[in-house]
């Protein structure tokens, strides 16, 4: 299938057919499989066969998927792991060990920071947090023992853009890993492996579902990376269930249908309310205004279906707004078909320290829209009635 373009491999990489013949791949809802004999068992439990085992080690849905994101990403091999920040917990936990370094932005998800300043520094790994597109600080952050660098780009929710082939070029000088959340952008808008990032992680629930429904992490890298990871994740058990990745290979089959209307209409969103008189400020990658505008035109197919803005008049004023909204879903999710809109400061953000969030450019009047796929006018009639508190 190497001749077929992605869109193409989204919905025609599929397990083989079974005996029945079927046109769409079934379930495969066992933990465990038969062998014919000893021999055949022994052989699958020493790898000396491929075979599957135990559906914590793999399963026919979960390889279906994996083969789907590792082509799509352009990347050797993958694995999937229950949720993104399983994802995330796994790709560090699988590759560092006592004594070893991050240098990660400072604009990543309030669960990654938590994991960075509470929970790694348990088993003595430490992280140092630098601008995101402060360059020379990675650069200068970056010791002997430091082995990866983290970044989120778009970030969430501030949607700092961070040149991927320039930080990649430092790591790989420093001999280090770039470690890339592609979350926001999902490899139809952008492949961070392409340009130089060692490793790309998704939080599956989002964009790649589509419809809120599943939860599921994905992580794309080499094959002797990805053997690391699996090695570690087959004991430790962050496996993603065979109905989770059979729905999630099921929804990349419309994957770069919906990111091109997810993003033409979130352009169009950031456009009209650039130009609303209730708000202070809008960033979007792909409005001229944004700070990083032409790395996010270079490096980025699509500005991506999240919008963020600050309503006039502060918090209370957000608060308002958020509880005049009638369309809009006021949940912490993203990438829905449904359009959304969170509050990070008292939700995703919640746990970081007020000086914290400012530092990251998390206001509390900052407001992040995820646009969904309803008809484009009734999602700004929607908007513009509740920045007037109609």
């Amino acid at each position: 299938m190497s001749k077929y373009r992605s869109e193409t491999l989204a919905i025609r990489i599929q397990n083989e057919r079974s005996g029945e013949a079927e046109h769409s791949v079934p379930l495969y809802l066992t933990s465990s499989y038969v062998f014919e004999d000893a021999e055949q068992m022994r052989a699958a439990f020493s790898d000396e066969i491929e075979a599957n085992i135990y559906s914590r080690y793999s399963n026919p849905n979960v390889d279906e998927l994996l083969e789907k994101v590792s082509r799509l990403e352009e990347g050797e091999a993958a694995w999937g792991t229950a949720t993104g920040m399983a994802a995330v917990f796994t790709t560090f936990a699988a590759l560092l060990q006592n004594g070893d370094h991050i240098v990660s932005s400072k604009s990543v998800f309030g669960s990654t920071h938590q994991l960075f300043v509470n929970i790694l520094p348990k088993w003595g790994i430490t992280t140092t947090y630098v601008d995101s597109i402060d360059y020379e600080g990675y650069e200068q952050e970056i010791r002997p023992e430091t082995k990866i660098v983290y970044i989120e780009t778009p970030s969430n929710p501030g949607l700092d853009i961070i040149d991927i082939k320039r930080l990649a070029k430092i790591c790989k000088a420093k001999n280090v890993l770039l470690v890339v959340d592609n979350c926001f952008a999902t490899p139809v808008l952008q492949r961070p492996l392409t340009l130089g990032a060692d490793i790309v992680i998704h939080s599956a629930t989002k964009y790649m579902d589509g419809q809120g429904r599943v939860l599921g992490g994905l992580i794309v890298s080499t094959k002797e990376i990805i053997d690391r990871i699996q090695a570690f994740a087959r004991h430790s058990g962050p496996a993603l269930s065979p109905f989770n990745a059979w729905v999630l290979s099921k929804s990349l089959e419309t994957l770069h249908l919906r990111m091109e209307k997810h993003c033409s209409q979130a352009f169009e969103i950031a456009k009209r309310l650039e130009k609303s008189e209730f708000v202070d400020w809008v960033k979007y990658p792909f409005l001229g205004s944004h700070p990083q505008h032409d790395i996010a035109r270079e490096q980025m197919s699509y500005g991506g279906g999240i919008v963020t803005f600050q309503v006039k008049g502060g918090l209370q004023a957000g608060r308002k707004f958020l509880d005049s909204l009638q369309l809009f879903s006021l949940t912490p999710n993203l990438g829905d078909s449904r359009s959304i809109a969170t509050h990070p400061a008292s939700t995703t953000h919640s746990k970081l320290k007020p000086e914290e969030r400012e530092a990251v450019g998390i206001s509390d009047g900052l407001v992040r829209l995820s646009i969904g796929l309803e008809h484009i006018e009734d999602i700004w009639e929607d908007l513009e009635a509740a920045l007037k508190g109609e």
